[in-house]
């Protein structure tokens, strides 16, 4: 069979963790939150009625097409760009195309991020792969602008991102809903996190936990891993609503 990702692909070792796709995720919930096109977001009231449920339906979607075969993994592309396309009718105006790249390339950030911070450095080789791999999404879902590979990726990822991004009231909003939704400890747990992965234009409109703790014990949780308590670790941090949820994203736990 003809895979849409190759099993042997750095992707699917990459989103085949659920710790690591939590940690795509915490990243992804703060650049979301300074995109100029938040807005898009909270035109339907669901993103700040339920923040997190929000952007793990996104971090689902990607999953799904990464593990699917071939023709689930473009019906759920298709699938996908259908619904914002409802939106846009809804309102009347089309979504920017940049704002899809946005969102494309910050996956393809976090991915090699998140993988980075719990497991090991990518090879240049294995961050092509992912560049690709995300393109490759991007082309079905029609987006112009696309780059070639992941020299280009990086240049153009930084630009938008000076471009794009502005701290905003919704920006506030979306941080007061996390918080509310996460609880004191995990909301400071995910705001050390962020620190660890996020770009430097990312870190300039954020502000800066006062405590950096995260990265003085994350040997530890690595450690962990090898001793096999690093997921009993985890599943006792996970919000109750979406514990099975993630759970089940694990396809190649540690």
């Amino acid at each position: 069979m003809q895979h849409f990702i190759q099993p042997s692909s750095i992707v699917r070792e990459i989103w085949g963790r659920a710790d690591v796709i939590l940690v795509i995720f915490g990243g992804a919930a703060a650049e979301f939150a300074l995109n100029k096109a938040v807005d898009w977001l909270y035109y339907t009231g669901r993103l700040p009625a339920d923040p997190l449920g929000r952007l793990f339906s996104t971090v689902q979607y990607a999953h799904h097409i990464i593990f699917a075969e071939p023709a689930q993994s473009i019906a759920a592309i298709t699938r996908m760009r259908a619904i914002h396309t409802g939106v846009e009718t809804a309102r009347g105006s089309n979504i920017p195309d940049w704002a899809y790249r946005d969102v494309l390339f910050m996956l393809i950030h976090y991915s090699i991020a998140a993988y980075e911070l719990l497991e090991r450095k990518l090879t240049i080789a294995e961050k092509e792969e992912v560049v690709k791999v995300f393109l490759t999404v991007g082309e079905h879902m029609q987006l112009q602008g696309l780059p070639g590979n992941y020299t280009g990726w990086q240049a153009q990822y930084a630009m938008q991102q000076q471009q794009n991004l502005a701290y905003s009231n919704y920006t506030a909003d979306l941080f007061k809903q996390y918080r509310k939704h996460l609880g004191a400890f995990r909301y400071a747990l995910l705001l050390q996190t962020q620190q660890l992965i996020i770009s430097d234009t990312v870190r300039s409109y954020l502000p800066a936990p006062t405590l950096h703790w995260l990265k003085a014990i994350l040997p530890v949780y690595k450690c962990g891993n090898r001793l096999h308590i690093s997921r009993t670790i985890r599943n006792l941090l996970l919000p109750a609503a979406y514990k099975q949820q993630i759970i089940a994203l694990d396809r190649h736990p540690a």
